[in-house]
């Protein structure tokens, strides 16, 4: 079909130009898959270079149909114009079509958090004596304290901890770097894991600068973390719908809370817009008011 070639471009352009993961091009190839989905089921195949305005509307509203959720809705608009800058940008086409396309309007919801007492019951019921018991102590405490991805933790290496300087450095989304204080808790635990639990592991080729292994001597796995974080969440009772990525957000809210600075946070949690870091924010109107008492000339 006439579109392959563009498509096949647009890859190269995300993946050479932009850096975007395997994922978000995968992610961003499988939405504008959809668009020709679309005209084959009209029984149309326009041009790339043809398609109007008009017509990215009647797609809007055919996803719609079919029940797409407005935030997969927002993403396929992303998609779409990403693409249609990008044929702009080569010159295959003149005008932008997308240029005007409209967003769903997406509802911002507030993320659940852990309180400190929350974190710490969660730490108290794991069974130091046991062998994972250590291992599993660090990694809430380097979740909470460095605020990471469930995948920057289990991609976390020795050689990216900077134990004298405390930091540690991650690779985020799109390759980035980025260079995050860690608290002496998390790197207490992180010792104590290094040198009396995992120098007995069978540590296979290739997985030796690895922070977190699991018993065959392997890099820990997504889902391991997230069966780890249910499995103690449970233990300690808590009620809450938690997952690595709560750690997430209590480490960002309680920063700010705290009277951190928002750039400051969006350097550490690797946010590439503060409208993302703003989510994160969970900020109850206590702390505004107070905010607002302490910098307000009229307060």
């Amino acid at each position: 079909m006439i579109h392959n070639p563009y498509l096949q471009s647009f890859k190269n352009y995300l993946k050479l130009e932009r850096s975007l993961s395997v994922n978000s091009i995968e992610a961003y190839l499988g939405d504008l898959n959809k668009l020709f989905q679309y005209f084959d089921s009209i029984e149309q195949t326009p041009q790339v270079k043809d398609i109007s305005n008009s017509d990215l509307k009647l797609f809007i509203s055919w996803i719609n149909e079919l029940g797409m959720l407005p935030s997969t809705q927002a993403r396929v608009v992303s998609g779409l114009k990403s693409f249609f800058s990008f044929l702009v940008l080569e010159e295959v086409i003149d005008t932008d079509p997308s240029e005007h396309l409209e967003t769903p309007r997406l509802s911002r919801h507030l993320p659940d958090t852990l309180d400190t007492h929350e974190i710490n019951a969660m730490i108290a019921v794991i069974d130091a004596s046991k062998p994972d018991g250590m291992r599993n102590k660090a990694i809430l405490e380097t979740l909470y304290s460095c605020g990471l991805r469930v995948s920057e933790l289990i991609n976390l290496k020795i050689s990216d901890i900077f134990e004298e300087n405390e930091f540690i450095r991650v690779t985020g989304k799109g390759n980035k770097e980025r260079l995050i204080p860690i608290g002496n808790a998390a790197l207490k635990y992180i010792s104590i894991y290094r040198y009396e639990t995992r120098i007995h592991l069978p540590i296979k080729k290739g997985f030796e600068d690895y922070v977190f292994l699991n018993r065959g001597g392997t890099r820990l796995s997504r889902i391991s973390v997230f069966n780890i974080i249910k499995t103690l969440a449970s233990k300690s009772g808590l009620q809450k719908s938690i997952s690595p990525h709560t750690f997430r957000h209590s480490f960002a809210t309680h920063l700010i809370e705290g009277g951190a600075d928002l750039r400051a946070v969006q350097e550490m949690l690797g946010h590439s817009s503060i409208t993302t870091t703003e989510i994160y924010t969970h900020l109850d109107r206590g702390y505004l008011k107070g905010v607002v008492t302490e910098f307000h000339a009229r307060s």
